[in-house]
C-alpha cells in the first residue's frame, strides 16, 4: 500500500526552494560575464569557447557521485544539505578570486589559467549546490503538489537571475566604474560577485536553517522502499546498472536536452561579442564600448528571465505538454535568430523575451518528466546523471565552437593596435536557434505516462 506524503504549506515549499535564488544569482553572474572576463584578460574570440569546456566535464563528474553519495547520507545535518553547504562554502570562496585573476600581476597566459581554474571550480561548487534543491523536492514534496513546488522553484531560479544578470548595469549606473586598466576586470563586475557571494551564503543559510530533511525511517515509508531483512544482502545498484535499466524518458528528454543546452552554451558565450559588433559597432575587448555592450548583455538577460517569468505562467494552460514544451523552444529559436538582423539596443528586447520562453520550459518541463518516471530509491542519482544532459552537449558545443565561429564567422578586422579578430559572432546566435528548432522536433520522440 502506497504511503502518501503529507501536504507541505506554501511557506514550506517556498523555504524549501529559498536558497535557489542565491545559487541563481551565481550563476547568472557566471553566465552572463565569464566571456566578458577572460576576454578582457587577453583571450582571442577564437578560442572563447574553450574556456566552457571544464566546467561541464567537472559537473558530468561530480553530480552523479553527488548524487550517488546523497542518497546514501544520513547525518545531523540531513541528506540533501551536507552537499548544499560544501557547494555554497567553496562558490563564495572562489566569486571572491575569480573577478580578481587580473589582480595578481600575472602574465596574461597565467592570468587566463588561473581564471580557467577558478571558472571550473565555480560551475562545480554552484551545481553542487544547486542539486540538493532539486533533490529535497523530489525527496519531499508528493506528486500533487510537486509541479507547483517545482513552478516556486523556478520563480526564484528566474528572480535571482533577473537580480544577478542587472548587478553590473545597476552598479555601473550608481557610479561604480565600468572600466578598468588593460588586463584587470571593471570593478562594477567585481563588486557584482562580491554582493552575490554575500547573498549567497545568506539564502542557503536560511533554508538549512528552516528545512529539515526526512529521517530513515520516514523516507523509507514515504518511498515505499522495503526494510532490508536480517542477513540480507543489499542489491548493488552502481552507475552503469541504473543507466541500464533507466526509463526511456531519461534518454528521449536527453535528446532534447542536447541540443537545448547546446544552443544556449553559444548565448552566454557569444552574446557580448555579438552585441558589441552589431549594436555598438566594436569588436575590441578592451574598448569601453564593448564593456557598454558587456553591461547591457547583463539587461538582455534580465529580460530572459522576465520572459521565462512570464512563460512559466503561459504553460501550465497547455493540454499537451508536449506541445508546449516543443512552442517553448521553437520561440526561443525565432529570438536567436532574430538577434542577427537587429542593430538596435531595444529592439533586442524581444528577441530575449522569446529566448526566455525556452529557458522557461527547460526549467520545468524535463524534470516534471523525469521525476514521475523514477522511484525514490534512486532519485539523486538519477537526478545527478541527468544532469550530464546538460553538461555533456555544453562541452561538445564548446569544442566545436571555435571552429563553427572560424567557419561561419565574418571577415578579419584590424583594432587600433594593429592585431587582428574575426568579427561576426552573431552567427553563432543563429547557429545556436537552428539548434533549438531540432530540440523542439525531437520534443515529440518524448515517451511519458501524461501525454
Amino acid at each position: 500500500m502506497s504511503n502518501k506524503k503529507p501536504n507541505l504549506s506554501f511557506k514550506q515549499m517556498w523555504n524549501l526552494s529559498f536558497g535557489f535564488f542565491g545559487v541563481q544569482i551565481a550563476y547568472a553572474l557566471q553566465s552572463a560575464n565569464i566571456s566578458r572576463i577572460f576576454a578582457t584578460l587577453g583571450a582571442d574570440p577564437h578560442t572563447l569557447s574553450f574556456f566552457w569546456v571544464l566546467p561541464p566535464l567537472m559537473g558530468m563528474i561530480v553530480q552523479p557521485i553527488v548524487g550517488a553519495m546523497s542518497d546514501k547520507t544520513w547525518c545531523r545535518l540531513g541528506r540533501r544539505k551536507p552537499y548544499l553547504y560544501i557547494g555554497s562554502i567553496v562558490a563564495v570562496i572562489v566569486m571572491a578570486l575569480l573577478p580578481n585573476s587580473g589582480s595578481f600581476n600575472l602574465t596574461v597566459k597565467a592570468a587566463l589559467g588561473f581564471g580557467a581554474v577558478m571558472l571550473m571550480l565555480l560551475d562545480t561548487s554552484i551545481n553542487m549546490a544547486m542539486q540538493p534543491f532539486k533533490m529535497m523536492v523530489g525527496d519531499m514534496v508528493n506528486e500533487e503538489q510537486k509541479t507547483r513546488a517545482y513552478s516556486i522553484q523556478s520563480l526564484l531560479c528566474n528572480a535571482g537571475s533577473l537580480v544577478g544578470y542587472l548587478f553590473p548595469y545597476l552598479f555601473t549606473w550608481i557610479g561604480i566604474k565600468n572600466t578598468a586598466p588593460e588586463g584587470m576586470i571593471p570593478p562594477s563586475v567585481t563588486w557584482s560577485f562580491y554582493i552575490g557571494a554575500i547573498i549567497l551564503i545568506l539564502c542557503v543559510l536560511y533554508t538549512g536553517a528552516t528545512v529539515k530533511e526526512m529521517n530513515p525511517e520516514e523516507y523509507a515509508k514515504f518511498h515505499n522502499i522495503e526494510e532490508k531483512k536480517e542477513g540480507e544482502k543489499e542489491e548493488k545498484t552502481g552507475i552503469v546498472k541504473l543507466l541500464v535499466k533507466a526509463p526511456k524518458a531519461f534518454w528521449q528528454i536527453g535528446l532534447v536536452q542536447f541540443f537545448c543546452w547546446f544552443a544556449f552554451l553559444y548565448m552566454w558565450n557569444n552574446t557580448t561579442g555579438a552585441i558589441a559588433e552589431n549594436v555598438w559597432g566594436t569588436v575590441d575587448a578592451k574598448s569601453a564600448a564593448f564593456q557598454s555592450a558587456g553591461d547591457w548583455t547583463g539587461v538582455l538577460f534580465a529580460v530572459q528571465a522576465i520572459g521565462s517569468i512570464l512563460w512559466a505562467l503561459v504553460l501550465p494552460m497547455f493540454r499537451s505538454e508536449k506541445v508546449g514544451y516543443s512552442l517553448s523552444l521553437v520561440l526561443g529559436a525565432a529570438g536567436f535568430i532574430s538577434t542577427y538582423f537587429i542593430s538596435n539596443q531595444y529592439m533586442l528586447f524581444v528577441s530575449f523575451l522569446l529566448i526566455g520562453c525556452a529557458w522557461a520550459a527547460m526549467l520545468a518541463m524535463p524534470f516534471a518528466m523525469l521525476t514521475n518516471s523514477l522511484s525514490g530509491k534512486s532519485m539523486g542519482t538519477y537526478l545527478g546523471l541527468f544532469n550530464c544532459t546538460i553538461c555533456l552537449p555544453q562541452i561538445v558545443a564548446a569544442l566545436v565552437g571555435g571552429f563553427l565561429f572560424k567557419t561561419f564567422g565574418g571577415e578579419m578586422v584590424a583594432l587600433d593596435n594593429g592585431a587582428m579578430v574575426q568579427s561576426g559572432q552573431g552567427v553563432m546566435l543563429v547557429i545556436a536557434g537552428i539548434s533549438l528548432l531540432i530540440a523542439a522536433l525531437a520534443v515529440f520522440g518524448i515517451k511519458t505516462k501524461r501525454q
